[in-house]
C-alpha cells in the first residue's frame, strides 16, 4: 500500500467531478458532505472553505494504492477502515472527507478528497506531508500484511503524473550520476545539466550542511523524500565509499596492465628469437639422384607351337648349320 499525494489544488469542482464521475466510480464514505448530487458535494466543500477565504489551495487529495496481489482481501469496508486510520496518522481529522473507489486499473485504489479548512475554520497543514505519507503507508502495509514492493525499480513510470513523476525523474538521474562523481559539488554540477537543482540546508549561523533538497520545475523535495538513501549524509558517504573503492582497484588494474604488457613483450621476444634461429641456419641443398631408368617392355614370350607335323630333325639341323657359319666368320 502507498499513498500518492498530488499538489494541493484550488478547485473542489474539478477534483470532485474527476473522482465521482469516473466510469465505475463508487462512493464508499463521506463525512460532512451530501453525496446524492455531485453539485451538492461541491457546494458543501466550498461553503466550509469560506471560513478561510485567504487559503487559496484548500483542496486536499490523496490516492491510496494497493498491489494487485492484495485485491482478493480488499473489501470496500476494509478499504474505508484503513483509509480512516491512514488519515488519523497523517493528522488529517475534524474536516470534510470524501472517499471514492475507482476500478479503472488492475490495482485497487481509493481517492480521498478532504477540506484543508477544518470544521472549526483552522487550516490543516500540508508541510512534510509526503515524508509522513511514506512512513504511514509502510506502517499500515506491515500491519495488515499487504504486498511490499521491492524497491523503486518496479514502479511503472509511465503511469506517474505531477509530483510523483518528477520525484522519480530526480531519483533516476541521481542514481545514474552518483557512481561517476568524486564529490558532492560535482554531483550538483552534473544534476544542473539535467535541469535538477540541488540546494543545501545549513546549520543556523554556520556553514555546516545539515540537509539537501532537489528541485525540478515547480516541484522541490527533500533528499529523504525522494528516497531514504538520498539524504545529505548518505549521499556523502556513498560518494566517499565509491572513491575509496576506485582507489583500491587502481593498483590491481595497474598490475593487470603491467602483466599484460609483460606477456606481450615475452611473445615479441620469443617470436624474434624464433626468426633469428631460422635465418642463421645453413641452407641445405637436397640432391636428388636420378638413376637412369631403362624401361622394359614386358613382351610375352612367344610360344612355340609344336605340333605333330613339324620335323624335329629339320629344326635341329638348321641350328647346327647356323652355329657352323658363326665359327667360319670368326676365323
Amino acid at each position: 500500500m502507498m499513498g500518492k499525494i498530488p499538489k494541493s489544488g484550488k478547485s473542489f469542482k474539478g477534483c470532485v467531478e474527476y473522482c465521482m464521475l469516473k466510469e465505475g466510480a463508487v462512493v464508499l464514505d463521506a463525512d460532512g458532505l451530501r453525496i446524492g448530487e455531485v453539485a451538492h458535494t461541491i457546494a458543501d466543500f466550498n461553503m466550509q472553505r469560506k471560513m478561510r477565504p485567504g487559503l487559496g489551495q484548500a483542496v486536499g487529495h490523496i490516492a491510496l494504492n494497493w498491489s494487485p496481489e492484495d485485491a482478493p482481501k480488499l473489501t470496500n469496508d476494509l478499504m474505508v477502515s484503513i483509509a480512516k486510520e491512514y488519515l488519523k496518522k497523517m493528522k488529517i481529522s475534524g474536516t470534510q472527507v470524501l472517499m471514492v473507489r475507482h476500478h479503472d486499473t488492475n490495482h485497487p485504489h481509493l481517492h480521498l478528497v478532504y477540506n484543508r479548512v477544518d470544521n472549526e475554520g483552522k487550516t490543516i497543514s500540508d508541510s512534510s506531508q509526503r515524508w509522513n505519507n511514506v512512513k504511514v503507508s509502510k506502517a499500515l502495509t506491515l500491519k495488515y500484511s499487504f504486498h511490499m514492493a521491492k524497491g523503486k525499480d518496479r514502479v511503472n513510470r509511465q503511469r506517474l503524473k505531477g509530483a510523483d513523476k518528477v520525484k522519480y525523474q530526480i531519483y533516476d538521474q541521481i542514481k545514474a550520476i552518483l557512481p561517476t562523481v568524486k564529490s558532492v559539488d560535482e554531483l550538483q554540477k552534473q544534476l544542473g545539466k539535467q535541469g535538477i537543482s540541488m540546494l543545501y540546508k545549513y546549520k543556523s549561523g554556520t556553514v555546516e550542511v545539515q540537509g539537501v533538497s532537489f528541485g525540478k520545475g515547480e516541484y522541490q523535495f527533500k533528499g529523504s523524500e525522494v528516497d531514504r538513501s538520498l539524504s545529505y549524509g548518505k549521499i556523502s558517504k556513498t560518494i566517499t565509499d565509491n572513491v575509496r573503492e576506485k582507489q583500491k582497484q587502481q593498483p590491481k588494474e595497474r598490475i593487470a596492465q603491467l602483466k599484460s604488457l609483460v606477456d606481450q613483450l615475452r611473445e615479441v621476444i620469443q617470436q624474434s628469437e624464433h626468426e633469428t634461429h631460422y635465418l642463421n641456419q645453413e641452407p641445405q641443398t637436397q640432391y636428388l639422384q636420378h638413376e637412369p631408368q631403362t624401361k622394359y617392355l614386358d613382351t610375352p614370350n612367344p610360344k612355340i607351337d609344336i605340333s605333330d607335323d613339324v620335323d624335329d630333325e629339320a629344326i635341329y639341323g638348321r641350328n647346327r648349320q647356323r652355329k657352323g657359319q658363326a665359327r667360319t666368320n670368326t676365323r
